[in-house]
């Protein structure tokens, strides 16, 4: 019988946390997978790179390691292709590995990556590009690019971006078509996400599904630096007013914004011009990942027996 050939890793090594590992990373990553007992083919490279390896990579299921921009990339790829995304968490937030139930410890994630369930999710779509969390138009990726500029961390560089993006935040007028119906409206930011996104206290940011095949629309109403503050507030204190915060919007499958031009758009996080009118949808089930299952958990091997 042939040997198992080895599960191929890659991993964005410049950004998140596989930066801050610097010489560490080979070797913590190659610990992890040994401890799993699964032989891996580990490739550091850079993120301009990813999108090539991934495509090119041999095998059903491919690990991938880095940020959720790094993850969403992947998982456009694997998606058409038919495979198995497995996520390492080495990015700076990895929303997308907390919303999967991986715990952010490269132990956990390499043992799901060969021992886990695969599971069907959904996957959002702006133009010909994937995202596994959200969208987003208007002041965040503004915000993104402000921050970017800065030669700090991102959490704080945020904190100056987020201020400078509020004092002027540029509400636009939108002219939206959602599935199939016209609604035109003002707002400075317009936010898209894969499923429902949820505003409770404690629970801001989650998702309850990845599996429900609708796309999540909330259009902020406040136009004033101040009034944002305040709604921003509100939010993250979990008490956000549905008809106060944010314009009435159902829940669809398939948004189409119409402007003209090339805009800014903030998938997962990376901001991209992309090419308007521009139209967004979501893919029931379209991308297969590695899901961490407590039936699967590793069990510690027994001790020997003293006697």
């Amino acid at each position: 019988m042939a040997d198992t050939p080895p599960l191929t890793v890659i991993i964005n090594s410049s950004g998140g946390t596989a930066s801050k590992l610097g010489d560490k990373l080979k070797v913590q990553v190659q610990d992890a997978f040994a401890a799993a007992r699964v032989a891996i083919d580990l490739r550091l490279v850079e993120g301009s790179d990813i999108a090539a390896e991934v495509e090119q990579a041999p095998g059903k299921v491919v690990a991938v390691g880095g940020g959720d921009g790094t993850i969403s990339c992947a998982a456009g790829i694997l998606s058409k292709q038919g495979r198995t995304l497995a996520v390492l968490p080495l990015g700076t937030l990895n929303h997308f590995a907390q919303a999967i139930g991986l715990d952010g410890t490269l132990e956990q994630a390499a043992h799901v990556a060969c021992c886990g369930e695969e599971r069907r999710i959904d996957l959002g779509i702006a133009g010909d590009r994937a995202f596994i969390n959200n969208a987003s138009l208007g002041m965040y990726p503004r915000m993104v690019r402000e921050r970017d500029r800065l030669p700090l961390p991102k959490w704080i560089a945020t904190i100056p971006a987020a201020v400078r993006i509020l004092w002027r935040p540029g509400a636009r007028r939108l002219h939206l078509t959602i599935d199939g119906v016209v609604r035109r409206l003002h707002t400075p930011l317009l936010f898209i996400g894969n499923n429902r996104y949820s505003l409770k206290a404690g629970q801001v940011g989650e998702r309850e599904s990845l599996q429900d095949g609708v796309l999540s629309l909330y259009a902020v109403q406040a136009r004033s630096a101040l009034s944002l503050i305040l709604e921003a507030l509100r939010i993250l204190r979990g008490k956000a007013n549905d008809r106060q915060d944010f314009a009435t919007l159902p829940d669809a499958r398939e948004l189409v914004v119409q402007r003209r031009g090339r805009h800014p758009v903030a998938l997962d996080g990376e901001v991209t011009q992309m090419a308007f009118p521009l139209t967004f949808a979501i893919r029931a089930q379209a991308l297969t990942v590695m899901w961490p299952s407590a039936a699967r958990t590793p069990v510690p091997e027994p001790s020997p027996d003293p006697r």
